[in-house]
């Protein structure tokens, strides 16, 4: 899994594969869009207006929870724009 930020367009991709090139766009709301692979499985999710709504909670940080051993990473974001 990765995820980047892009500050000159406050846009924001987690991809859960691979590169693809062939991939289907389902837009869900205005600042959110889901990137399907040809297989039918989540390839990314898209989000726009990023900053705002990634900073809504958590001090602007990541929370990555193991839910079976309750272990918590806090990954603080540096976002701002440009």
């Amino acid at each position: 899994m990765r995820f980047s930020y892009d500050p000159r367009y406050n846009i924001a991709y987690i991809r859960f594969q691979g590169k693809s090139k062939e991939v289907e766009s389902v837009k869900i709301s205005d600042e959110l869009i889901v990137d399907i692979a040809p297989d039918g499985t989540v390839y990314g999710i898209e989000l726009l207006n990023a900053n705002e709504q990634l900073q809504k909670e958590d001090n602007g940080q990541i929370s990555i929870v193991n839910e079976a051993t309750g272990e918590l990473v806090a990954v603080p974001l540096s976002i701002s724009n440009v």
